[in-house]
């Protein structure tokens, strides 16, 4: 007689029930509707009562669902920052690991990319602060800002690493800078033994000049110059990754 193969016990996970799913679906078309109305007034243009009377609901009644406009802008930012953050991973893959010249470029351009594509939504991640918005650093906005830092930290460490450019020594800074540096590295998830004050300088000049020169684009502060600042941003670049030791390509 022969016996029928058994088959190992999978272990049963529980789906989520229809009222988890009902209230998750309701919460995304929430962010949905927020993010539409962002996009077409700004984030001061965003708020409950206008989200509420779209989804035919009352503005008390979105509470079960967020604790209050702040809530919902946090959440919205964090749900941008993730897929800022998959636009930047999918242009960084498409080049091989040891490439980082390659894929600082193209984690950089893909930001550039966003931005011009999202305005708006540019504006609430980077431009001033949502209105009612969270500010504490465990926040979940928060938290998806350092998963998107996390991929331009790294190959600024693996840079460090393979000794591309001379890192300062370690300056005496004011208390106040001091501070202020802590707090970047902090917030950026730079740590470990190469992140020395000389390094999070660079790190952070970095930073200040690449957002910078896409915020002038983005917010078309540059648009008496032209409509189309490509020519503009990539020699910027050029000059920004050459200090770095990265070999610049053109796209």
């Amino acid at each position: 007689m022969t016996r029928e193969p058994v088959s190992p016990q999978v272990e049963d996970v529980p789906a989520p029930n229809r009222r988890a799913r009902v209230r998750e679906a309701t919460a995304r078309e929430i962010k949905q509707i927020a993010r539409r109305h962002l996009t077409s007034h700004g984030a001061s243009g965003v708020s409950l009562r206008a989200i509420a009377r779209e989804m035919g609901m009352t503005a008390p009644g979105l509470y079960r669902y967020f604790s209050g406009l702040g809530d919902l802008m946090e959440a919205l930012q964090a749900e941008l920052f993730a897929e800022l953050s998959a636009a930047v991973d999918a242009a960084e893959a498409s080049l091989p690991a040891f490439d980082a010249d390659g894929r600082l470029l193209a984690a950089l351009r893909a930001v550039r990319a966003w931005g011009l594509a999202n305005r708006a939504e540019f504006a609430l991640l980077f431009g001033p602060a949502a209105p009612q918005a969270a500010d504490v650093e465990d926040s979940p906005a928060a938290e998806a800002g350092r998963r998107f830092a996390s991929t331009f930290v790294a190959l600024f460490d693996q840079l460090i690493a393979e000794g591309r450019f001379t890192v300062p020594d370690e300056p005496e800074v004011s208390a106040a800078l001091s501070a202020q540096l802590e707090a970047f590295a902090r917030l950026t998830g730079f740590s470990g033994g190469r992140a020395s004050t000389g390094a999070v300088r660079v790190l952070l000049s970095c930073w200040v000049r690449f957002y910078g020169l896409v915020c002038m684009e983005v917010f078309q502060h540059l648009g008496f110059v032209s409509d189309d600042m490509e020519a503009v941003f990539e020699a910027e670049l050029r000059d920004l990754v050459s200090g770095l030791g990265v070999v610049y390509r053109a796209p």
